[in-house]
């Protein structure tokens, strides 16, 4: 499946939280003003309180080792890939029916792959009883027993008024690595190495959800549920995805050559 990824360089002379955050926002040209669509006023969010943590911005720990030049490996070091479903693997046309939805082409050998080769947790914003449902209908059985952890809404450490609103969720990736049952799927956890931002990719449609730690996101566009979509997003996220495997820090990687899918013109 290799294919020639586009690239676009990424300034390494942010220095401060909220460069880092504009810089990250600016991988994607500027939309054009337009009218909002009734499903993007039913999809609106609102941001989440202080209880839930409020909105995050990458620390300054962080942002200083993802300012490095990325090293090329003799070998592919083993990632920890953080996979998102609605909008990133497959698409639910209504709400009412959780358990229906459209799975993006390509999503079963992609998973097939991702299991196979890489430690998987996958991490939805949906409550865990649909996470399971569609996780249960995407994956084989074998495939399930091998994913690493099935996270849904109940770990964005939501206040229990803003769990049941439409808030916009963050996926701290901190709280992925501090998870001791996720810590210990490292293949070397006993010779003292932990999952990080040198190591861990976040395959996700939301910019936003990517926040606290922008340079480990792997930004897909929105699958809307298109059976004939054009550009085989998923098989350019498997090249990718070994390409930073090829690297030793995965957030100064995609710091300085984000992904950026061919489309078709």
């Amino acid at each position: 499946m290799a294919e020639n990824l586009q690239t676009v360089q990424i300034s390494s002379t942010t220095t401060s939280v909220s460069q880092a955050v504009v810089s990250a926002k600016k991988r994607s040209p500027p939309a054009k003003a337009r009218t909002q669509t009734a499903r993007e006023a039913r999809d609106e969010k609102i941001n989440p309180s202080t209880a839930s943590g409020g909105i995050p911005n990458p620390t300054a720990k962080y942002l200083a080792a993802s300012d490095v030049v990325p090293q090329l490996l003799p070998q592919p070091q083993h990632l920890l890939v953080i996979i998102d479903l609605n909008g990133t693997l497959l698409f639910r046309p209504s709400r009412k029916q959780p358990t229906k939805f459209i799975s993006r082409p390509n999503t079963a050998p992609f998973l097939q792959y991702c299991v196979d080769t890489f430690s998987v947790v996958i991490w939805s914003s949906a409550k865990l009883e649909n996470v399971t449902n569609m996780c249960d209908t995407i994956l084989t059985p074998n495939l399930r027993k091998k994913v690493i952890a099935v996270w849904g809404r109940n770990k964005f450490g939501l206040s229990k008024q803003d769990f049941d609103l439409r808030v916009q969720c963050y996926k701290r990736l901190t709280t992925v690595w501090n998870d001791k049952g996720i810590a210990i799927s490292h293949p070397e956890y006993a010779n003292g190495r932990r999952w990080d931002q040198t190591n861990t990719v976040l395959v996700d449609d939301s910019l936003e959800k990517g926040r606290s730690e922008p340079f480990n996101l792997l930004e897909v566009p929105e699958f809307f549920g298109n059976a004939n979509e054009q550009g085989r997003i998923l098989p350019q996220v498997h090249d990718y995805l070994n390409y930073l495997s090829m690297h030793s820090n995965v957030s100064a990687c995609l710091r300085d050559n984000p992904f950026k899918p061919l489309l078709p013109s």
